[in-house]
Order: structure tokens, then C-alpha cells, then sequence
């Protein structure tokens, strides 16, 4: 097997849709098909709608609206013989053995030779299955479970079946990592294999722990949250988010598939979470579940789950948890709540210590290695860490001297572990300059390497076994090997300033003094939310004019220096690229994004315009000021790389890296490629503008806005100003002007709107609150 060129996804339900959708997100035209459902007008009817859903839902399966044409709708009577021009056929219908069989059943005698076989379930053996299968069709045949939704949640299942091949389990995991964007985690033929085992019993413990200590959802939210590494979602978000009859589905499952597992309980839902269930509460989907919204105003409420009855959702505030979320550093901030004697602390040592223990009692019934365990639970839950790592973080011992106090029993491979000598989990094992890792192999009772993967750089482990050129308290300058070099950003939320200027003019100078390229990336939450915008307004609040001036010229000519270098620049954006993120990747030689990047000049929201750049910048290469008075204006953001691509904001020829974990590599890759037929470029000089006229054009269009209610007062004059420099200021007819012509007016017409009391209004909303004022 070579490429993947058509796919077949059997069940249009919410998984199969939005699996069809990812195929079509990676290229693959795929063939959706399930049954016909009796009068409903048309026959493909479930498929159809499978595919609407995929499309409107938030968030979305695909990354731009031209993939829906590359799914085609279909059912099981008319049109399961497409089957037989697909590639991969996935199956991912209903969780009922004699359902899949008989659709097996049927698919194998049209399939064509060679094409792999796939189901998605969880909670089904393969074995059972496949039973009865020729043994060529079982050597193509594997379990995919993707998590939902799979646009988003990086973690793909592979699991093999009794007789399935190594090539198509390799071919499977490669083209997974490569062409889905996934991150590959083998298991073996078990209960609902790895993340979900650990996530139900993570689910599970969380509500045993609320009832016995009669917590409230909202404190249990505010517990399982970032604050502990974890998503906004936390607990029960998650819950009405995946939806409670899905929850009890899975939980009763896996309870009956494994009688020998002691925890078994815990996957059992309780009587509040069953009673919600039989009044109609499934979550999000039917309105209402631990959460829902009242009113027009659509005010947040929350379930009391001991009366059932909602109220409106309070505000929790723990004093530990107030001082930890000080703490950055998330190993620091976690022993501190574990250590507190508090609710919280509480908590929190009740859901680690049964978690830890749990975990250690599936090895190796689940998985051989702890690698797994963590990967699954931090690609498929979005924990910073996975549980063995959590356990390093509190530290191995520590934990284990309290389970000592706690009179706790440790599972038979952790003694054997202490007794080895061991202090952690993993441990670093770099060597020549190069990172590497081991991991406690609890089987073999001692450390072994963790196999490199290649193609996957991780920064911190660069820096920690080769050290940093330069750094300074915003960003880093990193030798990436092979002549290139790397500008890191790691101020707070990655906005920019005077320390993120100075890192990227050292790494300029360093293409001077022997490196090759350069490019500008890092492995944050996001690649960088713009300017400082504290800086700006306490700039502006203390009409620090001069100062503010220099600062909008110092980001100005260090975009210009990118844009010029003597040596390629690749910027490699990924999640929020917003502002002056946006317009670094604009200036840089060439991108190489994320698949899920989300760019835009979003400045009207605090009442500026682009200052580094970006208006400039856009007005050069798409030479339509409706169009880029249309992305400025509008405040624009992308809905992925594919979708920046589409609406102007990144050039057609920009990389783009499905799986994230390979950007960095893959933007050295594109950096270097670069380097024999780069040519350094001179600032331009022939930008046209369209004067008078194009101004007149703007405004007029402003006017119309205004007077149809869609921008406020203020919004005019934000408006006026960016007008005035797409026109090219006080010109009469059209005019050829420089970079940097519209550079000067950018910077003016920045310094004039942070003069203004009602941008700093909108600037000060926008710090204390997260939200644009429109004022």
C-alpha cells in the first residue's frame, strides 16, 4: 500500500461523519454511507445529514467549506458497491456485535484485494469481530479508534487483531501521524483499550470523590480545570460536552467486559447522573445536562445534584488555588495544592492516589509501557501530563512515602521498582549534544531507552541538551542543527515585545556570522496573541508618545529585516496567530503552519489598526484595498491554515503540517530547502495606492455599515483611519509608493487611535475582561 486515494466510512453518526470530514481535511475523497431510514424523502438521507452536521457543528469538521464536496453521501441498500474503489474502509457504526457482523459480512465480498479494514469501536473485541474471517482479509483488518471529534483531539488508537499484518499496521500508524495529523498510540485487543479505560476511571473517581465529600460541580469544575493542567472544560463540562447517555453507554460496557478488575464500579453511573438521564438531560445536545443556559441572555446555571435542581453557576474561589495559579510551572503548582490540607488538597491526593495505583495495576494488561498510558490520556484527554508523569511531577518517592503513611498497598511492580532504586519514571538520557529519554520499563524492572521519533522535534529537550545561544525573560535563540536557527518565543501567551525584537535581530545576525536559515517558531498554547497590549495601553494612559513611536518603529523594521534577510526566514505559526503574530509569519520568506492555525489582524477589537506591518504588508500582495479593508476591518481570523490560505492571510505555497508535533521539523525541512535559490530582495517602492477615490469608496462603505447598525460610532472612526492608509493617505489619483510610505502611515495612524480615550477604553476591556468593547 502506497497512498490512501479514497476512503470508506460505514456509519454517518457523529464519529463517522467527522471522520469522513478529517479524510477530507488531509485530501482524501472518502464515501460516506449508512442505512436508509424509513420516509425520509431521500434515501441517503442519514448520510446526508451526517455530513450537514460535520459542516455546521462547532467546532467544525472541516477546515474550509470546498471539503464537503470531497465526501460523498450514500447507504448501505444502493450504494454499498463503492465500497470496492476504496482504499480503507472504516467502520464505525452502532456498538452492536451482530450489527458489525453482519456489515462485515457484506463489505469483505465487495472490498478490493489489498484495501485495509478498519472499525472504530471501543468497546467490542476485534476478535469477536472478525471471527470466522478469511485469514487474508483478518491480516488487513485493525482497530482505528479515533477520538471525537477527530479534527481536533490528536490521539489515534492502533490496534492490532489476532492476525493483522505488520505493514498495514505501520502503514496505518504512518499515515495516521503524517497525512491525519494524529499521534499514534499502539494498544492491545482490551476493553476499551487505553485513554478511555483511564479516562472512565478518571471520570468515575472524580464523582466518587464529589459525593463522599460533598463537593459541588462547580468546585469539582474549578478543581479539574487548567488549574491542574487539564482543559476548560474540566469534569462535567466534558460530560454534557460528549453527552451523559454516551457516558453511562460506555462506563456499563467496559463494567460488564471486565469483571475481573476490582475498580470496577467506577465505571458505573450514579444515581444523580442516572435520574438526569431518564428526566431527558443528555447535555449539550438536549439543552441541559450539569450545565445549562437561561434566558435571553443565556445566563449560565448548574445542577445541584443532590436536589437536582439548577441555580445559577457561582463563583468559586479556593485560597490555595488562588495562590497556586501564581505558580507558571505546572510539576511546582501541582505539589503545592497536593501538599495543602484543604479541600483542594484533598481532592486532589484521593483522585491521584487511586489514579496512580489503577494505572500501575494495567501493566501490563492494557498496555507493556507506561509510554502509552501517558500518551493516551494527554492526546485523547488534553492533560498536560499523563499519569505516570503527574506521579514524577509530585515526585516519585514522596508519593510512595505517602502511601506509606496512608497504610495504602502499592502494586507489585512499584515495590519492585523502589526496590530497584529507581526516583522516577522517565529520565533524561541525552548524550553528544543530542536529546534523549528513558523510561522504568515495569516489566523488566529497568530502565530502557524511549525510541526517537523522528521528525518530531520537542524545543525544551533541544535547549536542555544543547543549551540556548541567547535568551532573554520573552524568547530564546536555539541552534536547531544543520545551520539553522531558531527564534523561540516564550513570553506569557506569547505576546510580543522589545525582548521578542531583540531575539529576532540576533537571529538575523546569526544568518550573517554562518547559519543558513532561520526560522521562527515555538511550542506553546499558540504561536503568539499580538502585541503587549499592557504595555501599549500603560504607554498611552502616560502619553509616553516617543516611546510608544519607538516601539511601533522597532516591530516595523524588524518585520522589514525578516522580509529582506540575507538568508531564507521560515515562520511556523500554529493555534492563535493573531496581530503581530500574523504579521511576523506575513514577512517571513516562506510559512509552514499548522493545519490548525487561526491568524488574524484583529486590532479593530482594541480600537488600533496593524501597526507592525500587516496593513502594509497585505495591500502589497493582494493589491485590493476592498479586500484587505474586508480582513482588517472585519477583524478576520481563520479557521485553519487551509482556510488563511483561502481568505488571503497566508500565500498558496505556505507548508502546512497536519500533525503539529511536526511543525519545527518540518519548517527546518522547508528553511533549508531554501537556501540554494534564495535571493535577498530590496525593499519595493511600487505599491499602487488608489488616493482620493479608493478613500471615497471606503468611506462610503463605512457609511453604509453604520447606518445599517453593524459597526458603532467608534468603529467609524477606526474605520477612517485604516481608509486613509490603504488609499495612501492625502494622495488625489492613484500613486506608486514604498513600504515604507505605509509603514509611516501605519505608525501614525497607531499613535493617533492610542491617544484616543475610547481605544484605551477598549484596551483596558479587553485585558480585564478577554472580550472586545463596542463602544
Amino acid at each position: 500500500m502506497k497512498t490512501i486515494r479514497r476512503v470508506a466510512v460505514l456509519g454517518a453518526g457523529t464519529m463517522g461523519s467527522r471522520i469522513a470530514a478529517h479524510f477530507a481535511n488531509a485530501g482524501v475523497p472518502a464515501n460516506l454511507l449508512d442505512i436508509v431510514i424509513p420516509n425520509l424523502p431521500v434515501r441517503s438521507g442519514a448520510a446526508i445529514k451526517g455530513i450537514e452536521n460535520a459542516a455546521k457543528l462547532r467546532p467544525a469538521g472541516f477546515f474550509v467549506d470546498t471539503g464537503i464536496a470531497l465526501v460523498t453521501p450514500g447507504n448501505f441498500d444502493d450504494d454499498l458497491s463503492q465500497v470496492a474503489t476504496a482504499d480503507w474502509i472504516i467502520e464505525a457504526v452502532t456498538e452492536n456485535l451482530e450489527i458489525k457482523r453482519d456489515l462485515w459480512a457484506r463489505v469483505l465480498k465487495l472490498a478490493k484485494p489489498g484495501a485495509i479494514l478498519s472499525t472504530n469501536t471501543s468497546g467490542i473485541p476485534l476478535a469477536q469481530i472478525s471471527e470466522g474471517w478469511p485469514a487474508e482479509a483478518q491480516q488487513r483488518f485493525c482497530g482505528t479508534h479515533f477520538f471525537n471529534p477527530p479534527r481536533y483531539l490528536h490521539l489515534l488508537e492502533v490496534i492490532p487483531g489476532a492476525q493483522t499484518s505488520k505493514e498495514v499496521l505501520d502503514f496505518v500508524s504512518d499515515f495516521g501521524d503524517r497525512h491525519l495529523g494524529k499521534g499514534i498510540v499502539p494498544c492491545k485487543d482490551t476493553p476499551n483499550f487505553i485513554a478511555n479505560r483511564i479516562g472512565s476511571f478518571w471520570g468515575g473517581t472524580v464523582g466518587k470523590i464529589m459525593m463522599e465529600g460533598d463537593y459541588s460541580v462547580e468546585e469539582v469544575d474549578v478543581i479539574t480545570g487548567p488549574l491542574i493542567g487539564l482543559p476548560g472544560t474540566a469534569s462535567f463540562r466534558l460530560l454534557d460536552l460528549v453527552g451523559l447517555d454516551i457516558w453511562k453507554h460506555v462506563g456499563e460496557n467496559l463494567y460488564h467486559a471486565v469483571p475481573y478488575d476490582k475498580w470496577r464500579d467506577r465505571f458505573l453511573p450514579p444515581a444523580a447522573h442516572q435520574k438526569m438521564l431518564e428526566n431527558g438531560w443528555l447535555g449539550d445536545k438536549s439543552g441541559q445536562g450539569y450545565y445549562k443556559k437561561v434566558g435571553k441572555e443565556k445566563a449560565i446555571h448548574v445542577i445541584d445534584w443532590k436536589t437536582l435542581e439548577y441555580a445559577p453557576l457561582a463563583k468559586v474561589k479556593f485560597p490555595s488555588a488562588e495562590q497556586a495559579k501564581q505558580l507558571e510551572d505546572l510539576p511546582a503548582r501541582l505539589k503545592m495544592l497536593v501538599a495543602g490540607k484543604d479541600r483542594v488538597g484533598d481532592f486532589l491526593w484521593k483522585l491521584y492516589s487511586d489514579l496512580f495505583i489503577y494505572c500501575a495495576e494495567r501493566i501490563p494488561e492494557i498496555s507493556d509501557r507506561i509510554v502509552e498510558i501517558d500518551r493516551g490520556m494527554k492526546w485523547g484527554y488534553a492533560h498536560k501530563l499523563g499519569p505516570f508523569e503527574l506521579w514524577d511531577a509530585l515526585g516519585f518517592e514522596a508519593v510512595c512515602k505517602r502511601f506509606d503513611g496512608d497504610k495504602r498497598e502499592l502494586p507489585a511492580n512499584i515495590e519492585a521498582m523502589r526496590k530497584a532504586g529507581a526516583k522516577a519514571f522517565y529520565e533524561t538520557a541525552d548524550s553528544n549534544g543530542n536529546p534523549g529519554a528513558r523510561y522504568f520499563d515495569l516489566g523488566k524492572t529497568a530502565f530502557t531507552d524511549l525510541e526517537p521519533r523522528p521528525g518530531v522535534t520537542v524545543l525544551a529537550d533541544v535547549k536542555r541538551s544543547r543549551g540556548v545561544i541567547k535568551s532573554n525573560s520573552g524568547a530564546s535563540l536555539i541552534d536547531l542543527g544543520d545551520g539553522v536557527v531558531c527564534v523561540e518565543f516564550h513570553s506569557k501567551m506569547n505576546s510580543l515585545g522589545e525582548d521578542n525584537f531583540a531575539m529576532m535581530y540576533e537571529g538575523l545576525a546569526a544568518l550573517d556570522k554562518g547559519y543558513e536559515a532561520m526560522v521562527i517558531a515555538n511550542q506553546s498554547s499558540d504561536f503568539s496573541v499580538g502585541a503587549n497590549l499592557m504595555m501599549v495601553v500603560m504607554a498611552a494612559q502616560e502619553e509616553e508618545w516617543d516611546e510608544l513611536a519607538a516601539g511601533i518603529h522597532r516591530f516595523q523594521q524588524v518585520n522589514m529585516a525578516i522580509k529582506y534577510a540575507s538568508k531564507p526566514v521560515v515562520a511556523a505559526p500554529f493555534g492563535r496567530t493573531l496581530g503581530g503574530g500574523c504579521e511576523i509569519s506575513l514577512h517571513a520568506t516562506r510559512v509552514q503552519a499548522a493545519a490548525e492555525t487561526y491568524m488574524g489582524l484583529v486590532e479593530v477589537g482594541v480600537g488600533l489598526i496593524p501597526g507592525g506591518g500587516g496593513t502594509k504588508e497585505l495591500m502589497a500582495r493582494l493589491k485590493d484595498p476592498r479586500k484587505v479593508f474586508e480582513l482588517i476591518g472585519m477583524a478576520k481570523v481563520s479557521s485553519s491554515a487551509a482556510d488563511a490560505k483561502k481568505i488571503g492571510l497566508m500565500s498558496r505555497d505556505a507548508g502546512v503540517s497536519m500533525n503539529t508535533e511536526r511543525l519545527v521539523a518540518d519548517a527546518k525541512a522547508l528553511a533549508l530547502s531554501l537556501t540554494s535559490t534564495y535571493s535577498q530582495g530590496q525593499p519595493r517602492k511600487d505599491i499602487k495606492v488608489g488616493g482620493a477615490p479608493v478613500l471615497a469608496m471606503l468611506e462610503i462603505g463605512l457609511w453604509s455599515m453604520h447606518k445599517g447598525g453593524y459597526i458603532t460610532d467608534y468603529d467609524v472612526v477606526v474605520g477612517k483611519k485604516l481608509a486613509g492608509i490603504l488609499s495612501g493617505g492625502k494622495l488625489s489619483a492613484e500613486t506608486e509608493v514604498s513600504e515604507q510610505y505605509l509603514l509611516d502611515l501605519e505608525r501614525e495612524a497607531f499613535l493617533s487611535l492610542c491617544g484616543d480615550p475610547r481605544t484605551q477604553a477598549r484596551m483596558q476591556h479587553m485585558l480585564k475582561t478577554g472580550k472586545p468593547l463596542r463602544n
